[in-house]
């Protein structure tokens, strides 16, 4: 039986990321564009992945998965940043902070599972290309891709259960522009060592499995990149390439965030890694894809060309 919450505390305050006036409609104004410009490019990426007949593949269909994460995880946070830098209205209710972390994580938990996912089907069309649209067939990108959604939803469901049936007493401020787990953590007036160890261990499993997946794929990838003819090689590598830097960014900003224990929480230092995750990376991605991979780009031009016959 969970227990049940007997919190004194009906909301939190979001700490801003500035009180000065001109500072935060400076703020306000970056994010805001921020925000715009990683809507427009994940959208449009969104739109070309599932129009163009061209990029109908295993890979593109992932990469739609992937832009519709990057949609969600600053939808998630920034609007409710931008309230604050504007309205200055830093309250979040209670319930609103449990939501605002339940998606945050989920969303996290889901884009860590699905890029795995992605290193396996490169590992496949690198080094099984003769059997890859038989391995990769349309039933098994189904299923892994409702699985990395369905992953990434328990193991959010665990954290925040753990968290919010703690005991908030006092203090209701929140050390970051949004609910995150190592500040409300904090808050707690009850023991949480039992808790964070619980978070650790499964966030560590969970993250360690999918981090040696994907490590492993590229590592098979390398060995066979190595006997390739320079062509075939410029070729792998091009296709890699964009989805390893999307690897390495979004790893070293989550692994800083979430596997430590809550006491080596630094407030200023946490709100410039969660941006490059949060709010950056989404920003990056598609950018990442569309400079580095010449399908996608064909694939958008032909969009654009559309759009404007259209107008």
């Amino acid at each position: 039986m969970p227990r049940v919450n007997l919190s004194t505390v009906s909301e939190f305050v979001l700490v801003g990321l500035s009180d000065a006036p001109q500072v935060r409609l400076l703020l306000f104004v970056l994010f805001l564009t921020i925000y715009l410009a990683t809507m427009a490019g994940n959208i449009t990426m969104l739109v070309a992945v599932s129009t163009d007949t061209h990029l109908h593949s295993p890979m593109y269909f992932f990469l739609g998965n992937l832009s519709l994460l990057d949609i969600l995880c600053p939808t998630i946070t920034v609007p409710k940043m931008l309230g604050a830098l504007l309205l200055e209205h830093e309250v979040i209710s209670f319930t609103g902070c449990l939501l605002q972390l339940f998606s945050l994580i989920d969303v996290v938990g889901t884009e860590i599972f699905l890029l795995a996912v992605m290193a396996y089907d490169r590992y496949v069309a690198v080094c099984h290309p003769l059997q890859y649209l038989t391995i990769m067939s349309t039933r098994l990108c189904a299923r892994l891709a409702v699985g990395t959604w369905l992953a990434g939803f328990l193991n959010s469901a665990l954290h925040t259960s753990l968290i919010f049936t703690l005991l908030f007493c006092d203090s209701n401020r929140v050390d970051q522009y949004y609910c995150d787990i190592p500040p409300v953590l904090g808050l707690s007036c009850s023991p949480t060592w039992s808790r964070e160890l619980v978070i650790l261990l499964v966030a560590g499993v969970l993250g360690s499995g999918a981090f040696v997946l994907t490590l492993g794929s590229y590592l098979y990838i390398l060995l066979a990149v190595l006997s390739m003819n320079s062509e075939s090689r410029h070729k792998a590598l091009s296709t890699c390439g964009s989805h390893l830097t999307v690897v390495c960014l979004f790893y070293g900003a989550t692994i800083c965030t979430y596997v430590r224990p809550s006491s080596t929480y630094s407030p200023g230092r946490d709100r410039v890694v969660s941006m490059l995750y949060g709010i950056l990376t989404p920003l990056l991605n598609p950018i990442i894809y569309s400079l580095r991979n010449k399908e996608v780009k064909r694939a958008l031009s032909r969009l654009i060309s559309h759009v404007r016959t259209a107008l």
